[in-house]
């Protein structure tokens, strides 16, 4: 059984979130990643009304959509990040506050902390966001960097991130960092030094988007590979690269959407990314959590590309295989059938030659070759809960993946 599809909401929060839900549940998602802004799943309401989740809950289910996580990456980016302007178009208001840079990042935190106990009061397990950093204004090492300061600024992100994974830890949440460039975590040095970092808490893991790795060729795959037990969920978003000599990776300080930049993001499957190279890896790792279509494309109407969007996962998403495929054509397999013994196989574990108890016919079937066998196909099922990192089990086809999340009506339901 194929992973969940579902869409993050961040970029429809024009929307009300009753008439999103409509939409996605038309179109065939299984779900929502609900964003922390617009309507779409309100911190603050949570704690001070308890039917507020519940309300939400039954809106979802009313559309047959189930929610694995929510998004929190706005209010994130401020808890670690050198304040500016930018921050307050980004931030609510009580967070921003007056703007004193050290009483945004303090709110900021407080707010990351009241997200994991709505996201526990919903019945969500994973919160995905961005962490901000206190080192990535150092990118480019000039003027020379102090090296020191940056080990410094590792240290700072910890300071400030482990009493909100505290909370994380109490409520039985997760958060889920999206490495990309800004954050204190983008590629495969800084993922590796930012857990360390941390203290590899188990509350801290990673929200795997490979649009990110695209334009900074980095193999995505491998990413996934190494950092198996931190993948606690998957963004499903696409990247195409267009550098052209006079381009370049940096972006030129231009808008997406410009034809002039070196890179863009595009709908999923009309990129660079390899996503089924990342499908198999996520298979190989046991992965099977949603795949939360994170919809940009600046070059698309959003509404049929959602559409194009999710058809190309569900085209390309597959289930591991849950036999080899070459098991059919071991002698041992098919000798068996025929009611013989199996080949005695000597130390270094070659075939032994076994002395035959009677000479067969040349036309005897077992001259020409194995008779046809008839196999059991087994399917490997997918839990709905983000990933354990332990191998999918082999189950019943007709098995539905389990519900560790808010609601789960079937499609067509009420």
């Amino acid at each position: 059984m194929a992973r969940p599809v579902t869409l993050f909401t961040g970029q429809w929060a024009d929307l009300p979130i009753a008439d999103l839900a409509a939409k996605l549940s038309a179109w065939g998602f299984d779900g929502v990643e609900l964003a922390c802004w617009g309507d779409h799943f309100e911190v603050d309401r949570p704690l001070a009304d308890p039917g507020y989740v519940k309300a939400r809950g039954a809106l979802l289910e009313r559309h047959g959509l189930g929610c694995w996580a929510i998004g929190a990456h706005l209010v994130g980016q401020a808890v670690a990040d050198p304040i500016d302007a930018r921050h307050q178009a980004i931030l609510p208001p009580e967070v921003w506050g007056d703007g004193d840079p050290e009483g945004v990042r303090a709110r900021a935190a407080e707010r990351m902390k009241d997200t994991a106990r709505a996201a526990a009061a919903l019945g969500v397990t994973v919160v995905n966001g961005f962490t901000g950093s206190p080192v990535w204004h150092m990118l480019y090492s000039f003027p020379p960097n102090d090296f020191e300061a940056i080990a410094r600024g590792y240290e700072e992100f910890a300071e400030r991130w482990g009493p909100i994974i505290d909370v994380f830890d109490e409520e039985g949440v997760r958060f889920g960092l999206e490495v990309h460039p800004t954050e204190i975590a983008y590629d495969f040095v800084t993922t590796r030094k930012a857990l360390e970092a941390i203290g590899r808490r188990p509350g801290f893991g990673i929200n795997l988007d490979p649009s990110h790795f695209a334009h900074q060729f980095l193999d995505t795959a491998a990413f996934a590979i190494e950092f198996a037990d931190r993948i606690y969920h998957v963004h499903v978003k696409d990247s195409r690269r267009s550098l052209d000599g006079r381009s370049s990776i940096l972006g030129g300080h231009l808008d997406f959407g410009e034809p002039q930049r070196g890179w863009d993001f595009v709908s999923p499957g009309h990129g660079d990314v390899d996503v089924e190279a990342l499908f198999r890896a996520l298979n190989r790792i046991g992965y099977s959590g949603p795949l939360s279509i994170e919809w940009e494309d600046s070059g698309m109407d959003r509404e049929w590309g959602a559409q194009d969007a999710l058809a190309f996962v569900r085209r390309t998403d597959f289930a591991p295989s849950a036999v080899a495929f070459d098991a059919a054509m071991q002698r041992e397999t098919w000798s068996a059938s025929l009611g013989l013994p199996p080949r005695r196989r000597g130390v270094t574990g070659a075939p032994c030659a076994e002395p035959s108890p009677e000479a067969r016919p040349l036309d005897d079937p077992l001259v020409f070759g194995a008779l046809p066998l008839h196999g059991r196909h087994r399917e490997a099922t997918h839990t709905s809960r983000l990933s354990s990192g332990e191998p999918l089990p082999a189950s019943n086809p007709s098995s539905a993946p389990s519900t560790s999340r808010t609601t789960a009506a079937a499609p067509g339901g009420p």
